[in-house]
């Protein structure tokens, strides 16, 4: 192994020592976020390693999940498992993305339009309140929203607005009827009521950090307030509304009691509108880590490790996409010229 040349160990010294105590501490909790990311990745590949062995690339190309768990055991690629079993993520990813899509399509322009109004139309003595309830709101347990979902929302989809839309617009295809189930709909107004606190608040954050001299130059220029929000308010707000909803997206991904509850995980089949069941990893990992763990092999909870391995990617690959449009340009704030 090659030493560290001298020099360069006497500069990282220096550096350290200028540092301080207080710096040193402070970059070391700068770099905590870095560290716990990393090391879950690093504990989910090792604890999903025998999955990755046994199942290799059919564990994302497929949609058959299915644990024997009381088959006879064999060795698969040197690694023990149970005849028969079957471990296949297509169908979860696709239900996540569906339902996180939803939630997304519903919460960015309605937590949009909430913050627009709090933070340029409603007076004070008005916005106040509201902004203290949409907080309240970000406070609710999940399980509380899936309580709700399965006693109102659910029957009310099902008996009320799923027949009304597979009536009225079924020729769309994702309104085609018969209707099946709730489960995809409400599962995604459910997190899209999640994500609504989030949206909202971030963009209120940032809406209110608009300077007031740009405002007051388009006031001047005989800009309606509505014009000022489009065109000031909005574009220097643009990076803190996209951050928003990349944080409402992460919270829509990870999120499993309120979509378990009320999304009828258990029945496998690809959603091909919005009355289907449907499955998400952060739902399956919830109600399957108990079941899991009865399986000699361990090959069940390794299959869970690589599952949840697959949601951390797909939340780190967001992240990712969300930082380079804004390295882009696309949510630049600096062009601040009023088009009239």
């Amino acid at each position: 192994m090659k030493a560290i040349p001298p020099g360069l160990r006497d500069r990282v010294y220096d550096k350290i020592r200028d540092l301080g105590g207080f710096g040193l501490l402070s970059l070391l909790m700068s770099a905590a976020p870095l560290l716990i990311v990393g090391a879950t990745g690093v504990a989910l590949i090792v604890w999903s390693y025998p999955s990755i062995v046994v199942n290799g690339l059919n564990f994302l190309t497929t949609s058959n999940w299915d644990p024997k768990l009381n088959h006879a055991e064999i060795v698969v690629n040197g690694v023990p498992t149970l005849e028969g079993s079957s471990y296949g993520v297509l169908l979860f990813v696709t239900g996540t993305l569906l339902t996180s899509g939803i939630a997304l399509l519903l919460s960015v322009p309605v937590g949009l339009g909430m913050a627009i109004f709090l933070t340029q139309i409603a007076p004070r003595k008005i916005s106040a309140p509201i902004s203290f309830l949409v907080e309240l709101m970000a406070g609710i347990p999940s399980v509380v929203f899936g309580f709700w979902g399965i006693i109102t929302l659910g029957p009310f989809l099902l008996e009320t607005m799923e027949p009304f839309l597979a009536n009225n617009f079924s020729f769309l295809p994702i309104f085609a009827g018969p209707v099946n189930s709730a489960g995809l709909l409400s599962a995604g107004i459910i997190l899209a009521l999640m994500v609504i606190p989030i949206v909202t608040s971030i963009s209120r954050d940032v809406m209110s950090q608009t300077p007031a001299q740009l405002k007051d130059g388009a006031r001047a220029l005989g800009l309606t307030k509505w014009e000022v929000t489009r065109k000031i308010v909005l574009p220097n707000a643009k990076a803190g509304i996209v951050g928003a909803a990349v944080l409402g997206l992460g919270r829509a991904l990870g999120e499993s009691i309120a979509v378990a509850m009320v999304s009828g995980i258990g029945v496998q089949i690809f959603p091909r509108t919005l009355y289907y069941p449907v499955n998400t990893i952060a739902a399956q990992l919830a109600v399957s880590l108990n079941i899991a763990q009865q399986d000699p092999t361990g090959m069940n909870v390794s299959a869970l490790m690589e599952l949840a391995a697959v949601l951390l990617a797909i939340t780190v690959a967001v992240n990712i996409v969300a930082r380079l449009l804004v390295r882009q340009g696309f949510t630049s704030s600096s062009d601040t010229t009023i088009r009239l």
